[in-house]
């Protein structure tokens, strides 16, 4: 039920209004000329249509959400709260330096522990979000074979188990894309690779572990290949989560690298925001680093602007970036402490690599059995779609009635009826083990009564969706009378 159908006309909450607007000089040609058409309701009635909407939310509050590739992991209500304090969150951003010393002095610090973690030399924590910090790293290739006259490097190498920004991205920055095929060990193909590179060669970008749920191997060797064709690495580093403390791009040879901080370093991640892409670069990169940056001058705290990096990539924000998504990671970061950092990588590993053994053992077909899983792995359901013509989103649905959230499912694409799972380091055994008995149940139910599972959900509020229709032709108006 939408919030205007509880309305009645004339009803006024008024106690949350915005001051009036009786004294500001507003120019008469921006006055509106009719209401606004605003639902007329209570606070009371406001209260509860809202709580209620939450209810019906699969939450990392609520629900195990174990989508692949996306790190749902539960964040400490610590780091949002000293966030939320009145000197971080009432911070005006034009505020002098000589006001801003304790701001700057954290940012400086977060830039030094995501430099220390990932082995970068620099740092920039001016992006966005993580498809920002992408644009930031390829955008500083670009700058960097263009500060060289190198105009022949027009191609950007993506494996094909690649997330779809990065071809994206690459195009975004003027590149071509070239495909690099993963063999059946899910391995970057070395020597596909090794047929692509040449002068034409901008650089190639990877994560590792893959979106395949394994951890590169041949690492050491790819950088190489690359390196000495005169490209350079870029990381994704959304799954950081799997490494973090344990090995670090830049001594994989990574040139660039961007984190997400919403995910790897304890921002609630989710609903389209807020999201920070911070940037990490090589020695090679440092002059072409996103403004602004934060400096350290003796005990004195600055911003690095274009005076100072004239060849800087430019700015993407019109401030540096999302502060309080930085101050979280500042502050979770400093909660964990050095000798907290691999654990995260420990727990999050054992907890995939535990519940990948109990499917399997459960009769689910893992799709790189002879590989151990990173911090998330990949379940393939083709068997049962084939026999059972019952399909991972089949699956999917039904998990909502026992309560989970579903697996991240058909992606990547180059496993057929794919379930991309991550249980992160935030869950305990007894939820893990939850989630695969309902998974056993869920096989259960598709090889007795397979219709049961084919037109689940059956105990949300709303049943299955024509998606295709959704997508296509969406409704997302409410006009009075109808």
């Amino acid at each position: 039920m939408l919030i205007f159908e509880h309305a009645t006309p004339g009803r006024r909450a008024t106690a949350q209004a915005p001051a009036t607007m009786a004294d500001i000089d507003l120019p008469k040609r921006f006055a509106r000329k009719s209401p606004t058409g605003l639902p007329e309701v209570s606070e009371m009635q406001a209260v509860r249509h809202y709580t209620r909407l939450s209810q019906k939310n699969f939450s990392i509050d609520t629900h195990f959400y174990p989508l692949g590739s996306c790190t749902m992991k539960y964040n400490p209500r610590a780091c949002n709260s000293l966030a939320m304090l009145p000197g971080m969150l009432n911070r005006h951003p034009h505020a002098p330096l000589s006001h801003s010393q304790g701001f700057l002095q954290m940012m400086y610090e977060l830039q030094e522990m995501l430099k220390e973690v990932t082995g970068m030399a620099g740092v920039s924590l001016t992006p966005m979000a993580g498809a920002q910090g992408e644009f930031a790293g390829i955008a500083m290739i670009r700058a960097y074979h263009d500060s060289r006259g190198d105009a022949e490097r027009s191609e950007i190498l993506v494996p094909d188990a690649a997330h779809g920004t990065n071809p994206a991205t690459a195009i975004m920055c003027g590149y071509k894309v070239r495909e690099i095929p993963t063999d059946e060990q899910g391995d970057v193909d070395l020597d596909a690779l090794k047929a692509a590179v040449g002068p034409q060669t901008a650089g190639l970008m990877l994560t590792n572990p893959s979106t395949l749920g394994v951890f590169e191997r041949n690492i050491m060797e790819i950088a190489r290949i690359v390196h000495e064709a005169g490209g350079l690495l870029y990381y994704d580093g959304a799954n950081l989560n799997a490494i973090l403390g344990k090995v670090r791009p830049g001594d994989m040879g990574f040139d660039v690298i961007h984190m997400n901080l919403h995910k790897t370093f304890s921002t609630p991640h989710g609903g389209g925001g807020p999201g920070s892409g911070a940037v990490g670069v090589a020695e090679r990169l440092m002059p072409y680093r996103p403004i602004p940056v934060v400096a350290r001058d003796g005990d004195t705290y600055r911003w690095l602007t274009e005076d100072d990096l004239p060849d800087s990539m430019g700015r993407l924000s019109a401030f540096a970036g999302n502060a309080g998504v930085l101050i979280r990671a500042y502050i979770y970061m400093r909660m964990l402490g050095k000798a907290g950092m691999p654990r995260i990588a420990e727990f999050a590993t054992l907890n995939a690599n535990y519940l990948e053994k109990r499917l399997v053992e459960a009769g689910f077909d893992a799709a790189f059995p002879q590989r151990r899983a990173s911090h998330e792995f990949i379940i393939t359901l083709q068997k049962e779609a084939k026999e059972l013509k019952v399909t991972a989103m089949d699956f999917a649905k039904r998990l909502l009635d026992f309560g989970f959230h579903a697996p991240t499912t058909y992606f990547p694409l180059l496993v057929p009826e794919c379930l991309l799972i991550e249980p992160t380091e935030s869950e305990t055994k007894e939820e893990i083990d939850g989630f695969v008995a309902a998974m056993v149940a869920i096989l259960e139910e598709a090889r007795n009564e397979p219709d049961t599972v084919r037109s689940a959900p059956h105990t949300m509020p709303n049943r299955r969706f024509d998606e295709v229709s959704a997508a296509r032709k969406p409704d997302l108006r409410w006009r009075p009378g109808e």
